[in-house]
């Protein structure tokens, strides 16, 4: 990793279980401050992926999709908060900044941002990206993952997460 370049692995799932799987190698590396950003076309697994995340993390309450709401927040069990936010709606940088996602991230809580890409202009600086599609084989539940590392915290995580998503049955 040279830093201009970030560090890449995917991963193909056979069903839900082996998204889940690939939820639990990222929960399992997850801290105060961390940022995700999920990418993919409507229906890839997205939210299916952010449920899994948080029942990792001890998310007691049923975690539904914020399409509306835009950010809902969740206790872990490790005591800090993870949020959940939805930029499907949003159209513009300006209204993502808004949500205060960056300054929820200063104080120390989680954020996994579905629709990621549409944020990453305003939410700047270290962050685990993951891309989300459908199997190419057409296997139904299947998913590819790929997952990339940007900035020094999760390049110094990456080998450990590589080794658990690697670890994941296809």
């Amino acid at each position: 990793m040279n830093g201009d370049t970030p560090a890449r692995v995917e991963v193909l799932t056979a069903d839900l279980d082996g998204t889940a799987a690939v939820a639990g190698a990222v929960a399992a590396l997850l801290g105060p401050g961390d940022l995700v950003l999920l990418s993919g076309e409507l229906g890839a697994g997205k939210t299916a992926f952010t449920q899994a995340l948080a029942r990792h993390l001890g998310v007691a309450e049923a975690v539904t999709s914020p399409t509306f709401t835009l950010v809902r927040p969740y206790a872990t069990a490790a005591g800090w908060t993870l949020l959940h936010a939805d930029l499907y709606r949003l159209e513009s940088t300006a209204e993502v900044a808004d949500l205060g996602l960056a300054e929820e991230l200063d104080d120390g809580a989680v954020a996994v941002v579905e629709w990621g890409e549409r944020g990453a202009p305003v939410l700047t600086g270290g962050h685990l990206r993951l891309t989300l599609e459908r199997d190419p084989a057409g296997r139904d539940g299947a998913r590819r993952i790929a997952l990339e590392a940007h900035g020094p915290a999760w390049e110094a995580r990456w080998a450990r997460l590589a080794a658990l998503a690697g670890g994941v049955p296809a």
